[in-house]
């Protein structure tokens, strides 16, 4: 056993060299360091790891695999929960989840679960991976509309219980926020590509450029045969400030900021949608967002990129590592700061980002104290490109054409404990009803969805 009270480092590329490149900034573990790593498992009796695991992954029993250096069993273990495994591995905050829970963190850091998981998953791909076969039909066909995490997650359970599944995607490429939200340096579209080519090898189809409210009505489905509905269309209507100056040009949402980078591929000169060329940049928020889109600033060629957050560094959502990364990559970040106003010159083109200085008071309702506005402290900071960053909102698109589904007063979809919506056979999951939340989170909600779909299905069969 590995007694060490660290992780094992990950291997990553300068940061002075990643800066500058899309390529992946982690570059996993290699054999001997996954199977040091593993050795650092206590195999606790209780396994708190799993707990800390939205979809239930038997963590003890993989890592114990890997320390045995059975990497194909490991995968399996992961593959009886999770479907992503290589996504998850990723882009997990496994700090907040399965690592909080893990005992070795007590007096140390925990073991290194998200990066043993990534370990696990690429080597199936490399070296594992068998030919995929289709499950055989049950003859029930069901809808899933939104091709993210929720989405796929629904899609392959169903598949592996006989389901004829067709994914409706309203882009033109599958994957969802996972393709057109997580940079390429934080996640390869290879590995959400593989992943869909994969589902299609089983049998699901999936159509793209089809909006389901525009295009094609969820009534409309229910009339070609499709027996249940799934709705796992994400949270992507950006929020803003509502502040002067945020319709200048050079001012976009990091919903779209990063699906011309990532989805559309802005940063090559032939881009069908450029984003112009910008010295100094400034985003707005402190989530994983705000990190994704500072960083894709930086390899635009930005001479100057600033993260502008209204508390302090301890409140900063993202994770601990994407902040890590950002600041060896040169991001600045301006604390205790809220913007106020854009500024722009007699073309219209956005110059400047007015701020104001902020201090924190009492605990608002999220539990963090309230940044309040600190008087006389105005100043401006060069800005010829803002990033809005500030979350996301459920596009009210379905549930303004579906008769009989209920939302909050976030636009979140209502859902029982089922996962069924208000209208019979309609079922919804992932961001779509919780708002922006995590990749695993969606996953789950997709794979308890599938397992409430089929349990309906057979029970109006069986009637």
């Amino acid at each position: 056993m590995n007694h060490s009270d660290k992780k094992n480092p990950m291997p990553t590329q300068e940061p002075s060299v990643r800066a500058k490149n899309f390529d992946e900034v982690a570059l996993g573990y290699t054999e001997e360091q996954a199977r040091s790593e593993a050795e650092r498992c206590l195999n606790c009796k209780h396994k708190p790891c799993r707990g800390g695991c939205p979809v239930g992954i038997d963590i003890p029993e993989f890592i114990g695999k890997v320390a045995a250096g059975d990497y194909e069993a490991a995968y399996e273990v992961i593959s009886r929960s999770s479907s992503l495994a290589a996504v998850c591995g990723r882009v997990c905050p496994q700090e907040t989840q399965c690592e909080s829970k893990c005992v070795r963190g007590i007096k140390g850091e925990p073991v290194a679960i998200g990066r043993l998981e990534r370990f696990v998953a690429d080597r199936h791909n490399a070296y594992g991976g068998g030919k995929t076969v289709a499950v055989k039909s049950n003859g029930h066909k069901v809808a899933v509309v939104g091709s993210g995490p929720a989405g796929l997650s629904c899609a392959g359970e169903l598949c592996s219980r006989g389901y004829e599944v067709t994914v409706f995607e309203a882009l033109h490429t599958a994957g969802g926020v996972l393709v057109y939200g997580i940079p390429e340096f934080r996640l390869p579209k290879k590995i959400v590509a593989d992943r869909i080519d994969d589902l299609k090898a089983r049998g699901v189809k999936f159509e793209t450029n089809t909006v389901v409210g525009r295009t094609v009505l969820a009534d409309e489905l229910f009339a070609d045969g499709f027996e249940a509905v799934f709705i796992g269309s994400g949270a992507g209507l950006p929020n803003f400030m509502k502040m002067k100056g945020e319709d200048l040009k050079g001012v976009y949402s990091a919903n779209e900021f990063l699906t011309r980078v990532n989805l559309m591929k802005a940063y090559r000169k032939d881009a069908a949608t450029p984003i112009k060329n910008s010295r100094s940049v400034a985003v707005v928020g402190g989530g994983n967002v705000a990190m994704d889109a500072a960083r894709c600033a930086l390899r635009l060629g930005a001479e100057n990129v600033t993260i502008v957050y209204r508390r302090s560094a301890d409140e900063l959502p993202a994770r601990k590592e994407e902040v890590e990364h950002a600041m060896e990559e040169g991001v600045k970040f301006m604390f205790l700061t809220a913007p106020v106003e854009v500024l722009g010159d007699e073309h219209k083109n956005a110059v400047a980002l007015r701020c104001q200085r902020m201090e924190l008071g009492a605990p608002d309702a999220s539990g963090r104290r309230r940044p309040v506005p600190v008087a006389d402290s105005e100043f401006d900071i060069e800005a010829d490109c803002v990033i809005v960053a500030i979350g996301t909102s459920p596009n009210p698109l379905i549930k303004d054409t579906t008769p009989g589904i209920s939302v909050n007063a976030r636009g979140c979809i209502i859902v029982d404990e089922r996962g069924m919506t208000t209208r019979e056979m309609v079922y919804a999951g992932g961001d779509a009803v919780t708002g922006a939340a995590t990749v695993i989170l969606a996953m789950g909600a997709g794979k308890d969805a599938a397992a409430r779909i089929d349990e309906a299905i057979k029970n109006k069969s069986a009637q």
